[in-house]
């Protein structure tokens, strides 16, 4: 029993083992992008100098939520609705358009602290797995480097909504197979998990067995004579 448990797990045991190297050796902060972007500190802003929120939400109907951010160092407000996310300038409550192509670049160059020139900007509706959760459509930005970071900015308001690079792209594979999701890659309880799990044990178990078997069996000879 242990050798065929052994047989059927090793594979998936030197996997786990891979998996969990790479997790322990690259820093999560690095695996998170921390240093691909700049410090999001807060920027103080008068109250004086800002229009009233519940105009810019009474602009429309249905309004859920409103919050105040910064796009380019430019006070704005975000309004939430059933069909979506509106911004306002801060200081007048007036609409804005949504960001264009140009200030989605402005923005990207702004948030990016990485070595490498902007590559590539679209618009993309279609959402790649590196991005699960997010809803379309989004602004992607790459730039150049061995590490092939990108940047996703939201097509309505023009703030940062994530980032990708290589780094992370690798252990986003390896820890879907490290917990054997392969299709959500979130789902640390998933019955295969568990039925690898219960085999290791058992041939763990079993090993353990066979281990004070062998050094009790000379003993055993050594009495009957």
């Amino acid at each position: 029993m242990h050798k065929w448990l052994a047989l059927a797990i090793g594979v998936q045991a030197v996997i786990w083992t891979l998996s969990g190297l790479y997790m322990t050796v690259v820093h999560i902060d690095t695996i998170h992008g921390d240093h691909l972007v700049r410090s999001a500190l807060p920027a103080p802003t008068s109250a004086r100098d800002l229009a009233s929120p519940i105009a810019a939400a009474a602009a429309l109907p249905g309004a859920t939520s409103v919050r105040l951010t910064r796009v380019l160092e430019r006070p704005i407000y975000v309004v939430t609705t059933g069909q979506g996310e509106y911004r306002f300038d801060a200081q007048t409550a007036r609409p804005l358009p949504p960001p264009t192509q140009d200030e989605i670049r402005r923005a990207a160059e702004y948030w990016f602290t990485g070595p490498g020139q902007l590559s590539t900007i679209a618009l993309i509706d279609q959402i790649p797995s590196e991005l699960r959760g997010r809803k379309p459509p989004l602004w992607r930005v790459d730039f150049e480097g061995w590490n092939q970071p990108t940047l996703y900015f939201a097509p309505s308001t023009g703030e940062l909504v994530s980032r990708r690079h290589e780094l992370w792209r690798v252990f986003d594979f390896l820890w879907m197979m490290h917990i054997m999701d392969y299709e959500t890659r979130d789902n640390v309880n998933n019955l295969l998990l568990r039925a690898f799990t219960l085999a290791a044990l058992a041939t763990g178990a079993f090993g353990v067995w066979l281990l004070w078997f062998a050094f009790s069996r000379p003993r055993r000879k050594a009495r009957a004579r």
